[in-house]
């Protein structure tokens, strides 16, 4: 084959994962992301977010003891789980996962998107989903982790979508409930997205006796919102 021809294929084949990519970290993507606050709703009630610096200041604490110690040292396991083949792996995984989600409010979050998810990508007809369609309703990021494989996207590119995806639905929830100007969140998330690239790299290195945070402002945040007298977002 003629080397113009390989590179237009590498060509078509990046873009084609990054198009997916695009795909799996959208906003219309019918998981329900945009309907949790993960806490910034009963934050703002409290008073410890009451403008952008705030909202920033609380989203930077998260992306480095959240984000870069828990959800992406287990996406890069889930990842070769599935690059594997290994059911069992992903589950225990999952199980993981759930387990640093420390309040009933985070767990079901995980638990209804990832069987949002895993239904969705049954129906997309995408790689094992029918086969695995148990094992990815664990939880939102191992139908991620499975679509991700599926459709050759490399795992540090799935890490940083993932957590560009998280940070946007927190900052779009700090817009509506504070609330704040469209162009202070974009301002947040100009800020913070120059950010990304170390925590997935610091995620992506971690070892498995090291996986773990405590986050007890946003434990405390989340169980407060459970009982908020008035709330838009899902509890």
């Amino acid at each position: 084959m003629e080397p113009t021809l390989l590179k237009a294929m590498d060509i078509t084949m990046h873009d084609t994962a990054l198009l997916r990519l695009f795909q799996l970290i959208s906003p219309s993507l019918p998981t329900g992301g945009f309907s949790y606050s993960q806490g910034i709703e009963w934050a703002v009630e409290a008073g410890w977010i009451q403008n952008r610096a705030d909202l920033q200041h609380w989203l930077e604490d998260l992306l480095e003891h959240a984000m870069s110690r828990v959800d992406i040292p287990i996406l890069r396991r889930m990842y070769a789980a599935c690059e594997q083949g290994e059911k069992q792996a992903l589950v225990h995984w999952s199980e993981q996962l759930l387990a640093w989600r420390e309040t009933s409010e985070l767990r079901l979050e995980e638990q209804n998107r990832g069987r949002a998810l895993a239904t969705l990508l049954r129906q997309m007809e995408v790689g094992r989903a029918a086969d695995w369609h148990q094992s990815i309703a664990l939880c939102q990021l191992a139908g991620y982790a499975l679509a991700a494989v599926t459709w050759n996207i490399p795992v540090r590119q799935a890490a940083a979508g993932y957590v560009w995806s998280w940070l946007e639905n927190q900052v779009l929830a700090g817009i509506k409930i504070i609330p704040l100007g469209q162009t202070a969140g974009q301002r947040i998330l100009f800020d913070l997205a120059g950010r990304i690239p170390a925590v997935v790299a610091r995620g992506l290195e971690f070892e498995e006796q090291d996986i773990g945070s405590a986050m007890p402002a946003l434990a405390l945040a989340c169980c407060g919102h459970e009982m908020q007298y008035t709330r838009l977002y899902r509890s």
